[in-house]
């Protein structure tokens, strides 16, 4: 076989599907020779499925790949990634003035429109955890156990006071601001009125995330490990006390978790479906917490939190009827 390379071009592409899907965004594809390989690398702003393809016309028509390992297949995590492509393995050689190399990125997100205001819940695929705290944890995070769950979505952000105010019509908040979290909403009002109505808008099923649902999606699922959610640096994902001057902030304006979460840590805090209890010691599938109890679950600390109750092990939880400019919530959906 002849090993033949000339110039490889590249395009920095999107997918974009149908109205209500919306993939990742892919961005500063450069392919280079390696010796015999071609090593593709780029940057992906949210977990997705990554495939390769290339063309020899300038991108009129793409053949995938399949000869290629790295940072390809399900479930990619967001962040600079490599493909490598073993070309003589796939084709006898690789001759051209036009050839393009195509990353696409799919899935992983759905896009909701109710009165004129737009949501996105994003991907979650399912797996198996180590729920609850090591080292710096207190008695309430404790008992770490094993849970596995399935495929769901979570709320790319919070809700928003659009959002509330196009379900509800009207708005509770004392920050005030369309792109502002919502707060001083109840649990039993998100349970018995706006979800009932978002969902009569939508057809869907939408519901408050169990606690479970919230911390693995905070710890980035399957790619998790850092302390906040998203980074060991609180500064770079969360609004707190250290930073926030005493407000919450717009959603979107910290970065976001692996799996493209906005504000997991800090802002304000996040209502869950659980009741309230400490944790037991047994594995677990999809749980929901007690069956009955005093106080709901809240999870991710707020503006005027400090950081040690801002990480994604840190539980609290109060009477489901409180409100309080410190606690808002964010959407879950089982596909």
């Amino acid at each position: 076989m002849k090993n033949t390379f000339r110039k490889i071009g590249f395009l920095v592409w999107t997918l974009i599907s149908c109205n209500v899907m919306h993939a990742q965004n892919v961005t500063n594809i450069v392919a280079e020779q390696v010796e015999k390989m071609i090593h593709v690398s780029y940057d992906l702003d949210r977990q997705a499925d990554i495939t390769l393809f290339f063309s020899t016309d300038g991108g009129k028509t793409f053949t995938e790949l399949h000869r290629v390992s790295g940072d390809v297949g399900k479930n990619i995590s967001a962040g600079h990634r490599t493909i490598v492509w073993d070309v003589l393995s796939e084709r006898d050689r690789l001759v051209g003035e036009d050839i393009v190399f195509k990353v696409k990125a799919d899935g992983a997100t759905l896009t909701f429109t109710v009165n004129g205001v737009s949501f996105t819940m994003v991907a979650v695929p399912g797996g198996t955890f180590q729920m609850g705290a090591t080292g710096d944890g207190d008695i309430l995070e404790g008992c770490v156990h094993t849970v596995t769950l399935s495929d769901y979505y979570m709320g790319e952000t919070v809700v928003t006071q659009a959002l509330w105010r196009a379900v509800m019509g009207s708005n509770p908040s004392y920050f005030r601001g369309d792109n502002l979290p919502v707060e001083r909403v109840s649990y039993d009002e998100i349970v018995n009125d706006f979800l009932p109505k978002l969902n009569r808008l939508t057809g869907k099923n939408f519901r408050l995330p169990t606690e479970a649902e919230w911390e693995y999606a905070a710890r980035g699922g399957k790619s998790g490990g850092t302390k906040y959610a998203g980074s060991n640096n609180i500064d770079e994902v969360a609004w707190y006390s250290g930073n926030s001057g005493k407000q919450t902030h717009p959603v979107k304006s910290k970065q976001p978790n692996t799996l493209g979460l906005y504000d997991m840590s800090g802002n304000v805090y996040e209502w869950c479906s659980d009741w309230f209890d400490v944790y037991g010691s047994a594995s677990q599938m999809n749980p929901k917490g007690p069956y009955f109890g005093s106080s709901r679950v809240w999870r991710g600390g707020c503006w005027c939190s400090n950081a040690w109750s801002c990480r994604v092990s840190r539980r609290n939880a109060n009477n489901p009827d409180s409100r309080y400019n410190t606690n808002g919530f964010r959407l879950s959906l089982v596909p």
